[in-house]
């Protein structure tokens, strides 16, 4: 129930379903309930996660445990799950369904996927459980190719489904009033926006970098970053060493006028925040298909985002192919701008100075600005609810039918 884009991917497919099939939403545990709202029928397993490892090994036996018996009670016909740990559950509580694997993220690039069980993971655990799948969805076609050519996986079995968007209610949605201070933002001068898990793959403490050198060229450009997670309070010191003024929820709002830096936490309705914004950015490490960029372009804003595995290249640059070396300049693709992963100490200082001129280029640029903004809505439409869906309720009544 947490607030990734995954769990945010889980709760749009759930709506979906819940019209077209009688519906179960089973979840491991109700942390973090009340971020997304059930479409069917919510059921918890009621088995926690973390402690030793052997307290996780217990927690895993009885999350297999329970959802066999949940299967096997409701006469379960296809089970769909959406995560890696969910995906082992699925798979090893069988009980004559078929099954859907729907995998959002990079095996290869993930940073929490190291030592020695992120090797079990890689080259044991997925190629020899997710084969028993009836079908393996990837949001991306980049992970698609590592799933088939890295980890031998059946090519037959594993498909591509982009994540989709309702483009009509996020319009809608972004229309809203957002609250004070939040509301005087734009009035100011421009404003880059950034949305998700405060969380280390985002690589926002390089964002700040980034931010503070834009700075310096354009007085008024102000950063608004809206999520939560733990790399919070990191944000913070560095927000404080680079000597930008923050304001954070807690501040008086008067504060606010004084901020170069704002966090709105997390929103209910990020979008109406994000549509207030000039243009969207993205610094991510790694990505699976990734929903915060595809969101802020259906609300029309120029997007800037990190040329990483997997899905801002496929979204910005469909026809270009991937360069054969990590990117090291501003690309001006067709519906955005991709720029290098910033990642690398040696040339950290120099990406840093790659993004920064290629936002306070396109921040100066008001033709180019408006150019993306149209670019970016006509590119979201390759990605509504109903070309997308289509493709779900297609996949789901093969597999069903066997």
């Amino acid at each position: 129930m947490g607030l990734g884009g995954a769990q945010r991917v889980f709760a749009d497919h759930a709506h979906l379903l819940a019209l077209n099939y009688q519906l179960t939403e089973c979840v491991f545990n109700l942390d973090q309930v009340g971020a997304y709202q059930p479409s069917g029928e919510l059921v918890t397993l009621d088995v926690p996660g973390g402690g030793s490892f052997l307290d996780r090994l217990w927690h895993f036996r009885q999350r297999c445990v329970r959802l066999l018996k949940l299967k096997r009670s409701r006469n379960i016909t296809v089970a769909i799950s959406h995560l890696e740990g969910a995906d082992y559950v699925n798979l090893l509580s069988k009980a004559g369904e078929q099954q859907i694997l729907c995998v959002h993220g990079s095996k290869l690039h993930d940073r929490n996927i190291n030592g020695t069980q992120g090797w079990l993971r890689r080259k044991i655990f997925i190629p020899l459980l997710y084969r028993r799948a009836a079908r393996i969805v990837t949001v991306s076609a980049g992970i698609r190719e590592e799933l088939v050519r890295e980890m031998g996986l059946p090519e037959h079995k594993v498909q591509v489904i982009n994540n989709f968007f309702d483009i009509e209610l996020i319009r809608q949605r972004a229309d809203a009033p957002v609250p004070t201070p939040f509301d005087e933002l734009t009035n100011q001068g421009p404003v880059l926006v950034t949305a998700g898990r405060l969380a280390p793959e985002k690589n926002l403490l390089a964002l700040l970098d980034v931010f503070q050198q834009v700075r310096h060229q354009v007085p008024t450009c102000r950063l608004l970053i809206i999520g939560q997670g733990e790399e919070y309070a990191a944000m913070l010191d560095r927000c404080q060493k680079l000597g930008l003024a923050v304001y954070t929820p807690e501040q008086p709002p008067v504060e606010a006028s004084k901020a170069a830096v704002l966090f709105a936490g997390f929103q209910a309705n990020p979008h109406a925040f994000i549509a207030k914004a000039t243009a969207f950015v993205l610094p991510s490490l790694n990505e699976g298909f990734p929903m915060a960029l595809g969101e802020a372009m259906v609300c029309g804003l120029p997007v800037a985002a990190s040329d990483c595995p997997t899905g801002p290249r496929e979204i910005l640059a469909p026809a270009m192919p991937e360069p054969k070396e990590p990117l090291r300049h501003a690309e001006t693709a067709t519906y955005g701008i991709l720029l290098p992963v910033i990642s690398s100490p040696v040339t950290y200082a120099a990406d840093v100075t790659t993004w920064s001129h290629a936002l306070t280029t396109l921040l100066l640029n008001p033709v180019e600005l408006d150019r993306l903004r149209e670019q970016a809505r006509q590119r979201m439409n390759d990605f509504s609810r109903q070309r997308i869906a289509g493709q779900w309720l297609r996949l789901v009544e093969e597999v069903r039918q066997g």
